[in-house]
C-alpha cells in the first residue's frame, strides 16, 4: 500500500478530480463524497464527478449536490479513481478524467482490480473502499469530520448490506465506532441507505413480481422496461429486489436481470456466505465481491438469463462442495 506516495500526491496537487463507477452504489458515492469535503477543507480545487450523478437514495450525503454528471472541460493535478476494479467501469468521466489528469491514484478494495493509474491503494482483504479511505487519512493523522464520517459510514455499511457479510471483521466495527463518534450517525445512515424506499419501487416490485423464479439454489427475477415504464421510473434499478431474493431460507444465490432501452441486461448478483457470485460477475465482464456483484452484458433478456443461469449453478455446485 503506497499510502506515503498517496499522502504526498495529494498534498502537492492544487486541483484534484474523484471519479467512481457508473451505476454507483453506497461506497462509491460514499467514498468519493468522504474525500471531497476532506479535500474541500483542505482548500483543494476538487470535482467529484460519475456518469448522470447521485442516485436518489444517497442524495441526503453532504455535497451530494455538488457532484456532476457529465465532464466537459478542466484538468486536474491528480485524479483519485474510487471502487472501481478496471478503467471501463469509471465510464465516460473516467475516459475523460484519465486523459485530463497529471497523476492516478487507485483506490479500490476488488480483487478483480486491474492496477491502472500511478499509485495504488488497494487491498482486497478490505470491506469497502470508504474503509481504504479511512485507513489513508488515518494513516495522515487527519481529524475526522462530521462531513467526512457520514459518507464513509455509508460506503462501510452499504457495501456490508449492513455489516453482515461474511468478511466484516473487528476492524471494520472499530472503524465504524470511529465514524459514529465524529459524528455520523449510524441509525439515520441505516435507515436512508438500506431501509427507506421511495413507493415507486414497491410499484415496481407489483410488476416484477410475477417472474420471480426458484431454480434449485437460485432464486431470480426479471426487471423490464415495461416494469419501470409502469412505476413511473426514469432509473434502470431493482429497488432492492435482488436483497429481497437472498433472504429466502432456499435461495442460496439471488440474481436480477435488468433491461436498459438498449437492450442491454444489467445482472444485481448476491449470495449467501460460502457462495461466490464474483467469480460470475468477472466472467461476464463485470466485479464486485463475493457476496455481491454485478454486471451489464448483451441482451436480449432470454439469451441473458440462459447464459447467466449456467454460470450461477456452477457456482451453486462450487459453493456446495465447499461448505461440505
Amino acid at each position: 500500500m503506497d499510502w506515503t506516495d498517496a499522502a504526498a500526491a495529494a498534498r502537492a496537487a492544487k486541483s484534484i478530480l474523484l471519479v467512481t463507477h457508473v451505476s454507483p452504489d453506497g461506497d462509491a458515492i460514499g467514498s468519493m463524497l468522504g474525500l471531497y469535503n476532506f479535500f474541500v477543507a483542505q482548500g483543494k480545487q476538487v470535482v467529484a464527478a460519475v456518469d448522470d450523478g447521485v442516485p436518489k437514495f444517497l442524495q441526503f450525503l453532504p455535497s451530494a449536490e455538488h457532484v456532476v454528471g457529465k465532464l466537459k472541460r478542466g484538468k486536474w493535478d491528480l485524479m483519485i479513481a474510487l471502487d472501481a476494479s478496471d478503467v471501463e467501469r469509471m465510464g465516460k468521466v473516467g475516459a475523460y478524467g484519465l486523459k485530463h489528469s497529471k497523476m492516478v491514484i487507485n483506490i479500490d478494495h476488488h480483487p478483480t482490480n486491474t492496477q491502472f493509474g500511478d499509485i495504488w491503494l488497494i487491498d482486497s482483504q478490505a470491506v469497502s473502499a470508504a474503509e481504504l479511505v479511512y485507513r489513508w487519512l488515518d494513516t495522515m493523522q487527519v481529524e475526522m469530520t462530521e462531513p467526512v464520517a457520514v459518507p464513509l459510514l455509508t460506503g462501510l455499511i452499504t457495501d456490508t448490506l449492513g455489516f453482515r457479510t461474511s468478511n466484516v471483521t473487528a476492524q471494520t466495527l472499530r472503524i465504524a465506532q470511529s465514524l459514529v463518534e465524529a459524528g455520523a450517525s449510524l441509525t439515520e445512515v441505516m435507515a436512508r441507505a438500506l431501509v427507506h424506499k421511495p413507493y415507486s419501487y414497491i410499484e415496481l416490485w407489483k410488476h416484477a413480481l410475477p417472474s420471480v423464479q426458484l431454480d434449485g439454489a437460485i432464486a431470480s427475477a426479471n426487471i423490464t422496461q415495461a416494469d419501470l415504464k409502469a412505476a413511473h421510473l426514469n432509473e434502470v434499478t431493482d429497488g432492492g429486489l435482488v436483497g429481497l431474493l437472498i433472504s429466502a431460507d432456499e435461495a442460496m444465490v439471488a440474481v436480477v436481470f435488468k433491461e436498459h432501452e438498449d437492450n442491454s441486461i444489467e445482472v444485481s448478483l448476491r449470495s449467501k456466505p460460502g457462495y461466490d457470485v464474483a467469480t460470475v460477475a468477472f466472467e461476464l465482464g463485470g466485479g464486485g465481491h463475493r457476496q455481491a456483484s454485478g454486471a451489464t452484458i448483451e441482451g436480449p433478456l432470454a439469451a441473458a438469463r440462459e447464459r447467466v443461469l449456467k454460470l450461477l449453478a456452477k457456482a451453486v455446485q462450487e459453493g456446495e462442495l465447499m461448505i461440505a
